[in-house]
């Protein structure tokens, strides 16, 4: 039998007879369910849903913290591969917990290993099969939005993503997906929900960009430019920065100038057409928040 390993600083790993009064991870998975092979683009894979529920954690263990419902959040059917590790986290923006149960039918709990309150977990060499999966909330009657994310790459949690040897590199599949847009598209905005920032310090492609951006494109957009200008920004509540490679190769980059607070913005008048390749960075090393993508041709956010 494979043995099922986790490597986080806090994860608690509870093996345990089912408690009188038991999440069911037999019950369909509230938030839906997904097939992924090792190797699934786009990493990592996001769900948005609800934080919390009526049940204790520590009806599990003693260790495991926070509110959950009774049927998991959402099942992930896994097919393991030999290179990576599988990492599952959350992003809120109030305090969440993470519980797993395993293709070995074992429970995992984590409360705060990823990025300042967010919870995430890393499965050392993961075994295929199911895992039912529950976005707790800290505190009871919280119930909260939610990011859950799936990801080879260590890309769960507001983790760091890891390092890459190539560096910033427009060429790697983008994390967050990619669109094909034409001048006039509706609606617009077109956005796209993501977790800003990475391992490396955008300057290090331009002089003077801020922020810490991901190897790979967080968004690729194919554009048909019209008569309008293209705006390219994002919100967050977090202070996140812009870095795009353009469809001549060539680097522009932003940190405050959107409408509102310290969110960046980018407009590209006389648009070319062809590939724009996106990053949303965090203006301080390790942030990874929640942030919206936004691609208009009518207004910055």
């Amino acid at each position: 039998m494979m043995k099922t390993q986790i490597f986080a600083s806090v994860v608690t790993v509870a093996l345990l007879a089912s408690p009188a009064i038991a999440q069911d991870f037999s019950a369909p998975a509230t938030f839906g369910t997904v097939n992924l092979s090792s190797g699934f683009t786009p990493d990592p894979y996001n769900v948005t849903l609800t934080s919390g529920g009526q049940l204790r954690a520590s009806n599990l263990s003693s260790s495991c913290r926070g509110w959950i419902a009774n049927a998991p959040d959402y099942s992930v059917y896994y097919e393991a591969g030999n290179m990576f590790d599988l990492t599952i986290g959350a992003v809120s923006n109030t305090d969440t917990t993470l519980v797993v149960n395993g293709p070995d039918t074992s429970w995992y709990c984590d409360d705060d290993s990823g990025e300042g309150l967010n919870p995430s977990m890393t499965f050392s060499n993961p075994a295929s099969g199911r895992y039912d999966i529950w976005v707790g909330s800290y505190s009871e009657g919280d119930y909260a939005q939610a990011t859950l994310s799936i990801s080879e790459l260590g890309l769960a949690g507001g983790a760091t993503p890891q390092p890459s040897s190539r560096g910033i590199d427009w060429s790697l599949a983008a994390n967050f997906g990619s669109a094909n847009l034409r001048g006039g598209f509706t609606p617009d905005p077109y956005r796209v929900n993501i977790i800003s920032g990475g391992g490396f310090r955008a300057d290090s492609v331009r002089s003077g960009c801020a922020g810490w951006v991901s190897a790979a494109p967080d968004f690729e957009l194919n554009f048909t430019a019209g008569s309008l200008p293209l705006i390219l920004s994002a919100a967050s509540s977090s202070d996140t920065t812009i870095l795009v490679n353009d469809p001549n190769g060539n680097w522009h980059c932003n940190d405050d100038g959107g409408n509102a607070g310290l969110n960046p913005a980018l407009t590209f008048n006389n648009a070319a057409s062809g590939t724009y390749d996106i990053w949303i960075g965090s203006y301080s090393q390790g942030g990874g928040a929640e942030a919206t993508l936004s691609i208009s041709e009518l207004y910055s956010e």
